[in-house]
């Protein structure tokens, strides 16, 4: 029999010899029995040396949000799943640069208690964070004469903004950004029913009550809730491309990245508002009718009114002239049948009523900022 010491010897080299080759190292546990030798191995991962080499080293873009008490919780989660999802991406790619979001309280009162009750349990005060801060984004909140009345975050922004690469809001955040200065003389927009409050108390803001998202310098402002993923997707896309961007929105189940120049006043949103039946019946017949040529005197005669009456009942019951609702109506329409079908422009401009191509594309930039075809070439990429 072989003395302990040899055998010892001869399986620690058999061992290391049949696990070498798995990349692997090995440890033995040798039984103190000097009898029987048991052996016992424990394989753990050796370290590559390649996989040293190819170790990405990651500069951190810090998103901060900051959360006031009774936000609206998809004013902070809508963003921060956006910047989420665009970092594991990053990550997957071994990207240089990478986002890191946090939330931060405008008081000292870190347990924020969001609107729906859900509580979220901020980082830190926006006082105590200590990182260089590439993006600002203030969530909305219901009570705006609190919010603008707490002077920590003003002062804070009015110390600090200058520091910050891009400040942005969602919905009624533009409030805090207004009462800090920082939109003066600057186009923005909030949720569409606070546009008339904040052009009113802030006179100095030229206030568009009409696009989803308003980026003016590196001074953005978006419409209410869900707009708040369209500014975030935008900013994605401005930092690591339209790729990257669009794979979130597909991540996210997002029908389409909507620019931020599409209104928020959608027609479903305007035939919503209407209470008085006549023009509710109206609105139904309008879709089925647009290749004919429609007049206000006709509009008037198919509600039997006069056309002075009607026009100011419509204006009352949609918030806009007949003329402004039917041409909004064919451009939505338009849309849909780019989205949907491979018809000509020529051949969707007839179907919609519009004439031709170029009335069609006159409309497109003026309601979208972008001409059909470009608009058909985005979708389609989209959904791929």
């Amino acid at each position: 029999m072989l003395p302990y010491e040899n055998k010892k010897k001869l399986a620690k080299t058999a061992l290391l010899k049949k696990h070498n080759q798995a990349n692997f190292s090995s440890c033995l546990f040798l039984s103190e029995n000097k009898q029987t030798c048991q052996i016992y191995s424990l394989f753990l991962p050796k370290q590559s040396h390649s996989r040293k080499k190819h170790m990405v080293s990651r500069k951190e873009k810090h998103i901060v949000i900051l959360a006031t008490q009774k936000t609206s919780i998809l004013d902070i989660a809508g963003p921060m799943d956006v910047f989420a999802k665009a970092a594991d991406q990053l990550k997957s790619r071994n990207a240089t640069e990478i986002y890191k979001i946090h939330v931060v309280a405008a008081d000292g009162n870190l347990k924020i208690e969001t609107a729906t009750g859900l509580p979220i349990l901020a980082e830190c005060t926006l006082e105590d964070f200590k990182h260089p801060i590439d993006t600002f984004l203030v969530a909305g909140y219901p009570r705006i004469p609190e919010v603008v009345e707490n002077k920590r975050p003003i002062s804070w922004l009015h110390e600090n903004h200058q520091k910050i690469r891009r400040i942005g809001s969602v919905c009624a955040g533009a409030f805090l950004l207004a009462e800090s200065g920082l939109l003066n003389g600057r186009n923005a927009t909030t949720h569409w029913n606070l546009c008339e409050k904040l052009a009113l108390q802030y006179p100095e803001i030229k206030v568009d009550p009409d696009p989803i998202f308003v980026k003016d310098d590196n001074i953005y402002t978006s419409a209410g809730i869900s707009a708040g993923m369209d500014l975030a997707l935008a900013m994605v896309e401005e930092d690591f491309g339209r790729d990257t961007a669009l794979n979130v929105a597909r991540t996210l189940v997002l029908y389409l990245k909507r620019p931020g120049n599409q209104s928020q006043f959608s027609i479903a949103l305007l035939h919503q508002k209407v209470d008085y039946q006549p023009i509710q019946d109206l609105l139904d017949w309008l879709p089925e009718h647009l290749n004919d040529k429609l007049t206000v005197e006709k509009l008037a005669n198919q509600v039997s009114m006069s056309p002075r009456n009607f026009a100011r009942v419509f204006i009352r019951e949609t918030g806009i002239t007949p003329a402004k609702y039917l041409e909004k109506l064919r451009v939505e329409t338009a849309r849909r049948r780019l989205e949907e079908s491979n018809l000509s422009l020529d051949e969707i401009s007839l179907e919609c009523g519009l004439g031709s191509a170029d009335t069609l594309r006159r409309l497109f930039l003026r309601h979208l900022k972008t001409t059909p075809s470009t608009y058909r070439h985005t979708f389609q990429t989209s959904m791929r």
